[in-house]
């Protein structure tokens, strides 16, 4: 029986002129429902081409990617759309904020296009933004920003949260609340959460963490005993 994530053999190549680049070089790892999963390597690692893969924003080379069932790697662009609509939600590392819409209308934006979306307004407050909502994004802060972004990708309600460097471009403390939100999302409503990041101190949170380098994973290690944001120091 397959695990709820499952990369088998996936490589993924680019081409430029007559150089192949080996981005992502016969993975093969594994993350179970509800896990909070983090992806750890060096930058150019190719955690971020895993990443896009899994989101359906990139395509592979070859190989499979099992999601709940459904091989990512064979969709038609189509059922690609659907997929990254309904069962996806992304944070980045930069937000990705329509700067002219508030808070709440870059939420709204969102599940507009999704058909089982939470509530926006309850999902905004789940994230401590309730009194910020009607605020545009440049009267934010950077981790209020974060947080609109979370809000953004959780009122869509998707099977994977999927976050690429989510504190990458935020404070020690801001970017320790903002793992603090994520880690809880993960235990209280079972949603998986896969986190990428070059920084080993965040895999201390992680219910797996796998390593990443050269295109390949060095190792899937499950942790028993993950530790609360707070006691995390880097």
């Amino acid at each position: 029986m397959k695990s709820y994530i499952e990369f088998e053999n996936v490589k993924k190549t680019y081409k430029m002129g007559d150089t192949e680049i080996k981005a992502v070089d016969g993975v093969d790892f594994n993350i179970e429902k509800g896990e909070l999963a983090v992806i750890l390597g060096a930058s150019g690692a190719g955690k971020t081409t895993i990443l896009n893969m899994l989101g359906g924003i990139d395509v592979v080379t070859s190989g499979n990617i099992w999601v709940d069932g459904k091989n990512v790697a064979g969709l038609k662009e189509k059922d690609l759309i659907l997929y990254r609509r309904n069962d996806i939600g992304f944070v980045f590392q930069f937000y990705n904020l329509i700067q002219n819409l508030t808070a709440k209308e870059n939420v709204e934006l969102a599940v507009q296009i999704c058909a089982n979306h939470l509530d926006v307004d309850e999902t905004i407050k789940s994230v401590g933004l309730e009194a910020r909502k009607n605020n545009f994004p440049t009267q934010l802060s950077g981790g209020e920003q974060q947080r609109v972004a979370i809000a953004r990708a959780l009122a869509k309600s998707p099977k994977l949260l999927l976050c690429d460097e989510p504190t990458g471009a935020l404070d020690y403390v801001t970017g320790k609340m903002i793992l603090e939100l994520l880690q809880e999302t993960c235990i209280n409503t079972g949603m998986t959460v896969v986190i990428i990041t070059h920084n080993s101190a965040i895999a201390q949170i992680a219910n797996r963490v796998i390593r990443v380098r050269s295109g390949k994973v060095e190792s899937n290690v499950i942790n028993d005993n993950p530790m609360k944001v707070k006691d995390i120091e880097w």
